[in-house]
């Protein structure tokens, strides 16, 4: 039997289902920022943290403009989690960043704190611990499962939406609500 070859699902959201057993993806919703025949990336962009963006600031020592001190950092995913990624409007020049698309990109290099600090940084911003990662066919697998929903993402999720609401309104972008779906599904 020959395989379907998916098209890759960068700039999306990964949304998982009510059955998914793995706690850290429970209720989750993960921005693809990576998917190729190697495998996946991506950050999980409403499981916060108890840490909070000023706490890691201290770690720099920079100091966090006022609007900023209360931003709350998420847990992006299993993998490095004592690593600090910046999700981002496209602003700047820093010297790890990698642009997704007009919406969004990724920094990991300590210059965008600096950036923020100096009140240079971008508006919209998210703050990862760690991240998601698939090796080569296991995220096709589990799309296969039916454990996740895909949707092109929406910075408006991302950046504008409650952390306890990203969930709902991500799967609001595929117009269903969360007590539409099933915990198991069939295949035709």
């Amino acid at each position: 039997m020959n395989k379907i070859k998916m098209q890759p699902l960068v700039n999306h959201f990964l949304i998982a289902m009510p059955d998914m057993q793995d706690p850290f993806f429970q209720e989750g919703v993960v921005y693809l920022c990576e998917h190729n025949e190697e495998g996946a990336m991506g950050f999980l962009v409403n499981k916060p943290s108890s840490i909070f963006f000023g706490q890691l600031f201290d770690q720099v020592r920079e100091r966090i403009p006022k609007k900023h001190d209360d931003d709350i950092v998420f847990f992006g995913g299993p993998v490095q989690s004592d690593r600090g990624f910046l999700l981002h409007a496209p602003v700047g020049q820093w010297q790890s960043s990698l642009v997704i698309d007009s919406d969004i990109a990724i920094t990991t290099s300590k210059d965008i704190l600096t950036g923020i600090a100096k009140d240079n940084g971008p508006e919209d911003l998210l703050v990862a611990l760690g991240y998601s990662a698939w090796d080569k066919g296991q995220l096709e697998d589990e799309l296969a499962r039916n454990d996740w929903l895909t949707v092109p993402a929406s910075k408006e999720v991302i950046f504008h939406t409650p952390p306890k609401e990203r969930y709902q309104k991500a799967l609001s972008l595929l117009g269903i609500t969360p007590d539409m779906l099933v915990s198991k599904a069939g295949h035709a």
